[in-house]
């Protein structure tokens, strides 16, 4: 495989260009279709044509496109289980394309994640390929945690950068329009999954949109109070309506195109021309905010919904209310009418849908199933199904004639906030706070079984010190409650093996003691909680302090585990037994941080008292106190054997110290912001620190000099480990899906791994360069740093 890329390194820029843009088509013109699958399962090819800057992702996408076409291609000829692999690399390719336009890196990591789980000889035979040709390290998933092509799921669409509260498609199909907290709207090509331009008026978030029948005039409402009006084939703003006195929270637009009808939370309706850009007149009735107007030609009615938890049928030509629909037990949402404009669907804050007859004003029947409040509900151009959107997370497809659930799909990581159907009735479109968009086919009802996962969000892991086990922690979910579980698992193939009972709350943290026996829970709360990690059992719960612990860590012989308190204390506890060693009382202020040294006679303890206590861990008492910084210190590392002591500090430095003498060595200057943990590399020649100005900074020990600053823009870094090396430094940026590992010796990122949802947590296990990934969908990822074939050999 490395003859393609080898042979078209040599030509001119233009042959290149030429080539990789007509290869897939000439052959297929040619009918060789085994040349064809040939190139399209070439790695070589794939990259090539992915980094090339006039290329990338979709006209490779377009290359697999090729056999759909009948006058091309009599697929009924050809190997159909080569069709079948070559449309599920198409698939695949569809699904990563938003992770593929921002990095190229991961186009084997999502290959390789996506496939995976496929029994297919030739995917595997794919998969070998392309993993034995790669010749630079790459973070290689080794269960199935990604989404698979051929399911629900199709693709994923990125670029707000806040959540995605309304969305609508063009009539013909050919566009999506998005509008976000971000006070942007975002217009986008909704066959490539591609953003073709964003819309920059609003002042403040927006908050619905409305497109009218020729597809030709978008209507936005916002926060600012406004209404535009605009035309996005010049992209130019038509009209600004001004009256409402509060946030728009709905617009819709008449068959006609010739009004605009637009909610408020000012609990008024306002009619608009479309023609003359003036208010025409307002509907009052409303006790509280309407959430959701739309307009139905059966009988020419506005239907309203509101917080007052009624549903308002209006007579368009004369102002007046014909029906006041009374049923839901908390505040309406969402309102949607069927394609013949006979029935109204309503979903409310109660959790459920609800079906009207619009002629008579009575309620049909209820739909049960949701968890939480429905926020969206559309009905499917032929009327015979109901998609509704919540913050569960979760889609559900309904049968109208048989009022029930056909399909539940965990579609969003956050609360849903809007859902579209296209014209041909075939997809489906979800606006999430998780600030995508996601596009479904709602006639793929096969799931995605993950069984490394948590109901909801993972909050924690660790890996055991032996490298054996994994254990994951229940996160805080947005929205609902933890299950307060742990769960073990082994790390070379992602069985579990026991579920862990009995925390007091979600897992915000973990530690495993050296000897892999005990793993303990506790930080930020008052109460620690420790399991045997042998039997499987909850082994006991510890109450001692009287303020929340900030610090904990076990002792290198694993028989004793040392926790720092608010409540300005240091306690020791008997692992076996649960009870009190001793309590240690020095600091003036609240303890952050405590370290024991490898040879387990010393404790070093850190407080906002700003001072850094040196003591006898058998003994009890002080040997020596540090000072120094002039704010609280937040973290410390030692390095016993050559008796240093570093720590990092709310005053923006780091400071070395001798841990024999107490005296300063240097002091590292250079972050912007609070420094809160510090890390040296296994080879004793590089401090990692990272800081609230958002940057990982890199030095050197010996020089005190920064060699590396790794940048998180908004976001927060965090170091995640170094491998036993010291060649790789693996981190992540908060609140992203995505890891990167740096190569430590030219100051690179060398690779990088997307998952599907915000990573909350991860664990290294350096014995056999596997990363551990918890994200915020529940779902784990195990990860193994691989060098490559040619770095190895």
């Amino acid at each position: 495989m490395r003859e393609f890329s080898n042979k078209l390194s040599v030509q001119s820029p233009a042959f290149q260009r030429a080539y990789l843009g007509s290869l897939a088509p000439n052959l297929v013109k040619s009918g060789n279709f085994d040349k064809y699958y040939q190139t399209l399962t070439n790695f070589d090819f794939l990259t090539a044509k992915l980094n090339h800057p006039e290329f990338g992702v979709q006209p490779l996408i377009d290359d697999y496109k090729l056999i759909d076409n009948p006058e091309l291609f009599d697929t009924t000829k050809y190997d159909s289980e080569q069709i079948k692999i070559l449309k599920l690399i198409e698939q695949t390719l569809e699904l990563s394309a938003h992770i593929l336009n921002k990095n190229h890196l991961e186009l084997l990591p999502q290959l390789w994640g996506r496939l995976l789980s496929f029994e297919l000889s030739g995917i595997k035979a794919f998969l070998t390929k392309i993993k034995q040709t790669q010749s630079q390290p790459w973070l290689c998933p080794l269960i199935p945690s990604l989404d698979p092509p051929g399911r629900t799921l199709l693709r994923t669409f990125t670029g707000h950068r806040s959540s995605v509260d309304t969305i609508a498609v063009t009539p013909n199909s050919e566009y999506l329009i998005s509008g976000s907290n971000d006070k942007t709207l975002r217009i986008w090509n909704l066959e490539l999954g591609k953003e073709v331009f964003s819309i920059v008026g609003h002042t403040d978030r927006v908050n619905t949109i409305a497109v009218t029948p020729n597809g030709k005039i978008v209507i936005s409402g916002a926060s600012d109070k406004t209404i535009k009006v605009w035309n996005i084939e010049t992209k130019t703003e038509v009209f600004i309506f001004k009256g409402h006195t509060e946030p728009i929270t709905s617009v819709a637009v008449t068959p006609s195109a010739t009004r605009v009808i637009s909610a408020s939370e000012d609990k008024t309706i306002k009619i608009w021309s479309l023609t003359t850009g003036k208010e025409l007149y307002t509907l009052t009735g409303h006790t509280k905010k309407i959430n959701h107007v739309t307009f139905t030609t059966y009988g020419n009615c506005v239907i309203s919904a509101s917080d007052d938890q009624t549903i308002k049928v209006w007579d368009l030509k004369t102002g007046k209310v014909l029906y006041n629909l009374m049923g839901h037990t908390d505040s309406v949402q969402t309102i949607a009418v069927t394609p013949d404009g006979k029935r109204i669907i309503s979903g409310s804050w109660d959790n459920t849908i609800k079906v009207w007859e619009l002629e008579k004003g009575e309620e049909i029947y209820t739909l049960i199933g949701h968890t939480d409040s429905v926020q969206a509900v559309v009905v499917t151009p032929d009327g015979k199904r109901i998609i509704s959107g919540s913050w569960d997370n979760t889609i559900k497809v309904w049968s109208l004639e048989k009022r029930k659930n056909l399909i539940t799909i965990q579609a969003h990581t956050s609360p849903l906030t809007s859902l579209v159907v296209t014209p041909d009735g075939k997809q489906i479109i979800s606006g999430s706070w998780d600030n995508t968009l996601k596009l479904w086919n709602i006639n793929k009802t096969k799931k995605l079984d993950i069984s490394t996962r948590h109901k909801k969000s993972v909050g924690a892991v660790a890996v055991t010190p032996d490298g054996k086990k994994v254990i994951s922690g229940s996160g805080k979910p947005l929205l609902g409650s933890s299950d307060k579980t742990l769960k073990v698992w082994d790390i070379e193939t992602g069985n579990k093996l026991f579920t862990l009972a009995g925390a007091n709350h979600y897992i915000k943290s973990l530690i495993v003691t050296p000897n892999s026996k005990w793993v303990v829970s506790g930080l930020y709360e008052v109460t620690i909680n420790i399991w045997n990690l042998l039997t499987g059992k909850k082994h006991i719960r510890i109450l001692g302090h009287t303020a929340r612990i900030n610090s904990l860590t076990a002792t290198p012989d694993s028989k004793i585990l040392i926790s720092g308190s608010n409540d300005k204390t240091i306690r020791s506890w008997n692992l076996e037994t649960g009870t009190e060693v001793f309590t240690l009382a020095g600091h003036t202020a609240e303890v952050t941080f405590v370290a024991v040294a490898a040879n387990c006679e010393r404790l070093i303890s850190a407080s906002k008292d700003k001072k850094i206590i040196i003591w006898n861990l058998k003994t009890g008492t002080a040997i020596n106190t540090l000072t120094g910084h002039n704010e609280q210190i937040n973290s410390l590392a030692l390095m016993s054997y050559d008796r240093l002591i570093v720590s990092a500090s709310d005053d923006k430095t780091l400071k070395v110290w001798d841990m024999e003498t107490g005296a300063e060595i240097y002091t590292l200057t250079g972050h912007t912001g609070s420094v809160k943990s510090v890390v040296v590399t296994p080879n004793g020649k590089q401090l990692i620190s990272n800081s609230t100005d958002n940057t990982i900074k890199v030095w050197n020990l010996k020089t005190g000099q920064e060699i590396l600053n790794i940048t998180g823009d908004n976001n927060h870094v965090n170091i995640i480990a170094v491998t036993k090396d010291s060649k790789y430094l693996i981190s992540h940026i908060s609140n992203s899906k995505t890891l990167q590992v740096w190569n430590l010796e030219n100051r690179n990122v060398i690779a990088s791994f997307t998952g599907e949802s915000n990573i909350n947590c991860c664990a290294f296990a350096s014995n056999s360069l596997t990363i551990v990934a918890g994200e915020q969908s529940g779902r784990l990822h195990f990860l193994r740093l691989e060098e490559g074939n040619i770095i190895s050999s």
